[in-house]
């Protein structure tokens, strides 16, 4: 028998005793808590002040600073129309489409960014530290008058009120005098800033064409101002939005994120490769997938979720919830009672031997370890917005302009290089619906594949990008996935350009798993990785064929 323990309560939750709500604080207390918070806010104004004493003087407006709101949703369509205009009028800018989705992400967020920016600026949070801070030293002059002179008290409420608002408005009144001078300049920077968007608004309807350009100054401007890490020119005389697609991290920083992810996975791979020498069981069955990832898919979902720049004490957190949600690891144990026969022999007084046969019964346990990797480029869609998921299919076209930090990763082929042409004889384009078909479709060969991505700005995945496209001209199903695409197009046996091409077993999942436009003669432009055309006569293309589908 146990021993009983003295505590009445023990192995029960006690509850604590609630505050009288009758109970009031003595004036002492309400001023020192006054004096407490006065102090506290008085810090954080310092704080405040010298953050400001660090900015920058103001600089006179030029054109960057009159414009640089133009980063707005306004602009989007023209930014996409003007850089397909010249690839296909100057051979100089051929790049720049490549470049697209980087400019059309960074002019949608431009203008929160510049919000952000005046909200965020040191002058602002001077006034507001400013603020707090002479309503408590206001507040504590009124405790400590009334702590002084306990008569003040006599008057009843209203009495009491209207001289507290009198204590308080005569403070403020000696530090807003006191302060007007140094005020006045943090008040003009905010005033400045935020009189910004309102003129560029003006500016953006008097001079369209000249928006592209203040567009990408801007872009060039917000990078110096981040730190980014490199900055490129893509096309001839057209500045691409190159800092906003670069990693801003530090390389230590990043090739230890790679490694300490790498590190859980050699941490995976040893338990299986040891499971058989660690565990105890009569069987085991495993159906293992490979334990591998690309170090560009890593660091492009750090890098957007993170919103910028990252350490990688800052990271481990993020690492250790993309690494559970891509690796699934199951053990499943049954256990099965089986038996074996037992046989006992044994002789009599009279010498006659005779023999008894029984069952014995047992445990036996069966073990099935199964481990599913997600695949870590499947995950974007799942974890982030579509704001997000527009920032990692930029770093993704990109590879954060950093090929080279990651050399043996086969992006590096895919998104360096640019994908080959395909040449469409003039007849097939005769036809109208094709003709349109193939210019919507032709607009973004180089995106890169983002699993679950179904618009310009998040790039694309295999049916999001042919539901797109159709959508764009004339059609209005929405998204579908390959099967659905399949499920609503009619068979045929003889294809003609405009018509979809659909694959099974390209991945791991049932029923049709890929499809692409058809574009005449045993060729296709589908969203592969990236974007690009493929002949279907390969033998890769060949195994895995299902159907061709009429969608008109």
């Amino acid at each position: 028998m146990s021993e009983q323990t003295s505590n009445p309560t023990s192995g029960q939750s006690v509850p604590k005793s609630r505050k009288s709500k009758f109970r009031q604080k003595s004036q002492q207390q309400k001023t020192a808590e006054s004096k407490l918070r006065m102090e506290r806010r008085g810090e954080k104004l310092d704080a405040a002040r010298k953050k400001l004493a660090k900015q920058k003087p103001l600089k006179p407006k030029g054109p960057v600073r009159r414009v640089a709101g133009v980063a707005g949703r306004g602009v989007h369509g023209f930014v996409h129309g003007k850089i397909y205009e010249v690839e296909h009028e100057n051979v100089g800018t051929e790049g720049a489409h490549r470049t697209e989705l980087a400019g059309e992400t960074v002019l949608r967020h431009g203008t929160r960014f510049v919000k952000k920016q005046i909200r965020e600026h040191p002058a602002r949070a001077v006034r507001r530290a400013e603020s707090r801070h002479t309503k408590a030293t206001a507040d504590y002059y009124y405790r400590k008058t009334v702590e002084e002179h306990p008569e003040m008290q006599k008057g009843g409420a209203l009495s009491r009120y209207l001289q507290k608002q009198k204590i308080k408005r005569q403070y403020a009144k000696q530090v807003r005098e006191a302060a007007k001078q140094g005020g006045k300049t943090a008040e003009k920077a905010v005033s400045s800033a935020g009189k910004l968007t309102e003129k560029v608004v003006a500016y953006a309807k008097e001079h369209p064409v000249g928006l592209l350009a203040a567009a990408l100054c801007l872009i060039l401007m917000l990078s110096l101002q981040s730190c980014l890490s490199s900055m490129t020119t893509v096309g001839n005389g057209l500045v691409g939005a190159v800092a906003a697609s670069t990693y801003p991290s530090e390389d230590a920083d990043m090739l230890g994120a790679e490694a300490a992810y790498c590190a859980m996975e050699d941490e995976l791979q040893d338990y299986l490769d040891s499971y058989q020498r660690t565990h105890d069981y009569d069987e085991y069955h495993f159906d293992l997938d490979d334990i591998e990832h690309d170090p560009y898919v890593l660091i492009s979902i750090l890098t957007a979720l993170r919103e910028g720049a990252w350490t990688l004490e800052e990271v481990q957190g993020t690492l250790q919830m993309l690494f559970d949600r891509q690796y699934i690891l199951t053990e499943d144990v049954v256990m099965e009672q089986r038996y074996y026969l037992e046989t006992d022999t044994w002789t009599d007084e009279d010498g006659n031997t005779h023999s008894d046969t029984y069952r014995v019964y047992y445990d036996y346990y069966i073990c099935t370890v199964t481990l599913e990797n997600f695949n870590l480029s499947h995950l974007p869609v799942y974890i982030m917005g579509e704001e997000t998921l527009s920032r990692y299919a930029l770093y993704m076209a990109t590879l954060g302009n950093r090929p080279d930090l990651f050399p043996s990763s086969p992006y590096v082929g895919k998104y360096t290089n640019k994908p080959p042409a395909h040449e469409i004889p003039e007849d097939y384009l005769a036809d109208e619906t094709f003709a349109a078909i193939l210019k919507e479709a032709e607009k973004y060969v180089g995106y890169p594949y983002v699993w679950g991505g179904s618009s310009p700005s998040t790039s694309f995945d295999c049916s999001g990008f042919v539901s797109y496209v159709y959508n764009q001209c004339g059609w209005s199903f929405g998204r579908l996935g390959a099967q659905g695409l399949y499920n609503i197009s009619t068979r045929t046996s003889s294809p003609k350009p405009g018509d979809l091409v659909f694959f099974t077993g390209t991945y791991d999942t049932p029923g049709i798993s890929h499809v692409g436009i058809y574009v005449g003669d045993g060729w296709m432009l589908h969203c592969g990785d990236p974007i690009s055309y493929a002949n279907l006569n390969t033998s890769y293309w060949q195994s895995h064929f299902y159907a061709y589908g009429k969608l008109f």
